[in-house]
């Protein structure tokens, strides 16, 4: 009588759990349909370092690859806007992106500030010159990252705000580079470069975060999700100086879209 009895209840049991999943399923695709979804900002979200770049995208870089895209393909908004770009600035997002975030806009996503504070003329610096210089330009960017991005964060976050008031907007940040505590057996910068680089992303990620809090966006911190996958890692995310695509370097892997962007991502969309 008893093991029947468990038979019966495991057997309802189970049949309970999976009419929940598929309820579970069905909503959230019934929700993905209602989304009209445009993803804003720089490289980090156009994909730049992930390979399969779309030709139409030219010098912009948007790659299938990009944790945008990713998103996309698992969920089907109702419509999707990619227009994410390799060097953009808060000024270009302003003045070339902003125009595709609409009243009918729910969601958007977007990274930026890194080249507004000069992120490729310093790593520049440190990879050429001596750590003196390299300490220097980092300097100079965390001061610019304290005092002047703020106002053109908030100039871009106030654009997304009256374009589509009530859309989720979702603010990522940008990785801390390397694992210091390989950097002893690792070739190329000094300790001392790569902590004030990681000191440096740790800076501008803070500003970010201030700033989208005054517009009641969604901070999302992917820096965790890279952890154990930096520069030094054995299975490392992100790209370290890449001769033979030099834009690509200090850029995710397409496994670091898919392995921290993407999940980070789709937890707070």
């Amino acid at each position: 009588m008893m093991p029947t009895l468990v038979r019966r209840c495991t057997t309802a049991l189970a049949a309970t759990g999976t009419a929940l999943a598929l309820t579970v399923a069905v909503g959230s695709a019934a929700h993905a349909a209602t989304v009209n979804y445009v993803a804003l900002g720089d490289s980090y979200s156009s994909g730049v370092g992930a390979g399969s770049y779309t030709s139409s995208s030219g010098s912009c870089d948007r790659s299938t690859n990009a944790y945008s895209q990713l998103w996309t393909n698992a969920n089907g908004p109702s419509s999707f806007t990619f227009v994410a770009c390799s060097g953009a600035t808060t000024s270009d997002v302003l003045s070339s992106q902003i125009a595709s975030v609409t009243s009918s806009t729910t969601l958007v996503s977007i990274t930026i500030g890194g080249n507004d504070v000069g992120f490729s003329s310093v790593m520049e610096t440190c990879v050429l010159d001596s750590t003196s210089s390299c300490v220097s330009a980092v300097n100079t960017a965390e001061s610019e990252a304290e005092n002047q991005l703020p106002a053109k964060l908030d100039a871009v976050y106030a654009a997304i705000k009256a374009a589509a008031p009530n859309a989720r907007v979702v603010v990522l940040d940008y990785p801390e580079l390397y694992d210091l505590s390989k950097s002893s057996s690792c070739i190329g910068l000094s300790t001392t470069d790569r902590t004030d680089l990681n000191q440096a992303a740790d800076i501008l990620d803070g500003v970010i975060q201030t700033e989208a809090a005054k517009y009641n966006d969604v901070f999302a911190d992917v820096r965790s999700a890279f952890s154990g996958h930096e520069i030094c890692d054995g299975s490392s995310w992100l790209h370290s100086v890449n001769i033979l695509d030099i834009d690509e370097s200090y850029h995710p892997t397409a496994s670091g879209q898919s392995g921290a962007y993407y999940p980070v991502f789709s937890s707070n969309a």
